[in-house]
């Protein structure tokens, strides 16, 4: 028998370049403590984090910014972990982040914006594009006895029905 080695959660943190990647709040430097928080917190620790990583990722629930593709990945690890606290809040996240069309929308009236040095729509598509691809994890959470998890589940899968 082989055993399976397990990674700690957001292993993968340092391989984004955060301080070089811009958020809502200017460097996205501070996403990877308050993905750690998420991932280790407890329940109060962790909704505070959840608000402020939301604000930075997808401001008003529907402005996406830079950092939002970037940090996604983690958000699908997160909601794979049992012990995270927020599962059903980052799923929802994850929905708004997939409904995310303010900047294309904007710039069907403004198309200077697809010009801009800061690349919105682009970065607004990446985000809904990395969402997508690990929709596949839906599978695993649908099949949750945990009925908030369902309910978030189902509601990110028909945002993400082609």
């Amino acid at each position: 028998m082989t055993a399976t080695k397990r990674t700690a959660p957001l292993a993968d943190l340092g391989h984004v370049p955060w301080p070089e990647i811009k958020d809502s709040t200017g460097s996205a430097a501070g996403i990877p403590v308050l993905l750690t928080i998420l991932a280790r917190g407890d329940a109060d620790s962790a909704d505070t984090a959840f608000g402020q990583l939301r604000r930075r990722i997808c401001q008003f629930g529907f402005v996406v910014d830079e950092a939002t593709a970037a940090t996604v990945p983690f958000l699908w690890e997160l909601v794979r972990l049992p012990q995270v606290t927020c599962r059903a809040k980052i799923l929802r996240l994850l929905k708004s982040i997939a409904d995310a069309r303010q900047w294309e929308t904007t710039a069907v009236a403004y198309p200077k914006l697809l010009h801009h040095p800061d690349n919105y729509v682009a970065w607004e598509r990446a985000a809904r594009r990395a969402v997508r691809d690990q929709r596949d994890v839906l599978r695993q959470l649908l099949a949750e006895p945990d009925t908030e998890i369902k309910r978030a589940s189902t509601e990110l899968a028909a945002a993400l029905t082609d």
